[in-house]
């Protein structure tokens, strides 16, 4: 598919991890023309490459270095904005550029729960892209705003849609394992970080188990119903860099076999997929068949980092099924699940 024109697009809060990962992925995108970086008033006016400490493998793609950094506001010259700010700015600023025309999709929490907010992943969700029409009546905005999971939440979800859909989850049981460069940079301290597993990060829980809720939950034209299963988190975070591996028990309706489930999230194709969005997938759910994967050196960058890889499924004893799903945090998890959102979101014209 191909979009009918480049939409200018800004990225919001742009020096940081995931500002910078949203530069990466859009300064060559096929049907966005990066046209804005924003950052605090401290860096306004410099070059992207003068201000920012570029954390990526890849240099700075050519097309940004050269940018000038300003600072955020309403008025911005790009018709969509992807928003790495920090919360206390996002609820300065998100609201504001979607009462001015703007479309923004916020990889922030500001307003993931919000009731006329759509939090989408693409291939999940991607009818509850139509509670926009809601939210722009309701607030008279000519722009709109989507927001973008938790990057727990968003591994979780992605993983076990298929199963949800298949079947119906009841109970769910996650533990997760989750990178460093979840906490942003500089992040989590050295001396916390190294040869350590911290059993807790602020607020991680309750987002993964609320947000998962939203997403595997319904929306009836007018108010989204979460899904109804009981669902336990635990979350800790471990000494690697990127990738978040998380540990998820279910029990299903009816008790699918081994290998029904197996087949069920092989065979998981999406909206993405369909439409063949440029950033999409070939395969939104990779399984692995080897004991000891998925491993976050291995596998985190499968797909270009949008895949979910899930390996070790097993029978649980107590629940029924279990599994290892890993995710890449900052690409699945964050930024790139934002940029495949607003990609769904042009193809479907709801922008």
């Amino acid at each position: 598919m191909i979009a009918a024109r480049k939409r200018t697009v800004a990225v919001l809060g742009a020096t940081g991890t995931v500002g910078q990962r949203f530069v990466s992925l859009l300064a060559e995108h096929p049907w966005f023309e990066l046209t804005t970086l924003t950052t605090s008033e401290r860096n306004a006016g410099k070059r992207y490459a003068d201000a920012a400490h570029w954390h990526l493998s890849e240099p700075i793609p050519e097309r940004a270095r050269d940018i000038t950094l300003t600072p955020t506001t309403d008025d911005l010259d790009a018709e969509l904005c992807f928003s790495a700010l920090p919360h206390e700015a996002a609820v300065e600023w998100e609201a504001g550029l979607a009462k001015t025309g703007h479309h923004v999709f916020s990889n922030v929490k500001t307003h993931r729960m919000d009731g006329d907010v759509p939090l989408v992943i693409a291939e999940v969700n991607p009818e509850h892209l139509d509670a926009l029409r809601v939210q722009r009546k309701r607030r008279g905005w000519s722009g709109s705003i989507v927001a973008n999971g938790n990057c727990s939440a968003i591994g979780f979800s992605l993983a076990t849609a298929p199963l949800h859909r298949a079947y119906g989850i009841e109970r769910a049981l996650v533990t997760t394992l989750q990178a460093l460069s979840g906490a942003g940079y500089p992040g989590v301290a050295s001396l916390d970080g190294l040869d350590n597993v911290v059993p807790f990060i602020r607020e991680e829980e309750e987002k993964l188990v609320e947000e998962s809720r939203k997403f595997l939950g319904g929306w009836d034209g007018s108010r989204f119903a979460a899904a109804a299963f009981e669902m336990s988190a635990s979350c800790n975070r471990v000494a690697v860099r990127d990738g978040h591996t998380e540990i998820i028990a279910l029990t299903l309706r009816g008790s699918p076999s081994l290998l029904d489930v197996t087949a069920t999230l092989r065979g998981f194709r999406g909206k993405p997929q369909e439409l063949g969005l440029p950033t999409a997938p070939r395969c939104p759910i990779v399984v692995r068949e080897e004991p000891d994967r998925p491993q976050p050196v291995l596998d985190r960058d499968v797909e270009r980092g949008m895949a979910v890889t899930v390996g070790r499924i097993r029978e649980d004893e107590v629940l029924g099924v279990k599994f290892v799903a890993l995710s890449h945090n900052t690409i699945r998890g964050a930024a790139g699940a934002s940029v495949l959102n607003a990609e769904l979101a042009v193809a479907e014209k709801f922008v």
